[in-house]
């Protein structure tokens, strides 16, 4: 892609995409079944998107992932994050 596909991006989300494509190549070979990852993934997901993610509503989005079965992706992260509780 484009420098300018990316800059574009930024503009509009306010979000870094060398954050974004760090965070993308961290996810390659993680294990989703471990509650510790899937919580760290959540936290710099909440953090690239400066959205707080309160404890409860970590704790569904883990169980969700982990214990659930859910696919890790980040539209289905940022849909959770971006739900009301």
């Amino acid at each position: 892609m484009d420098n300018h596909f990316f800059k574009n991006v930024e503009k509009k989300t306010g979000v870094n995409m060398k954050d974004i494509l760090d965070l993308a190549g961290s996810l390659q070979n993680a294990n989703f079944k471990d509650e510790n990852t899937v919580r760290g993934v959540i936290r710099k997901v909440s953090q690239i998107a400066n959205k707080p993610v309160p404890k409860d509503m970590e704790e569904k989005i883990v169980q969700s992932i982990v214990k659930d079965g859910k696919n890790l992706d980040f539209n289905s992260i940022a849909k959770m994050i971006n739900q009301k509780k």
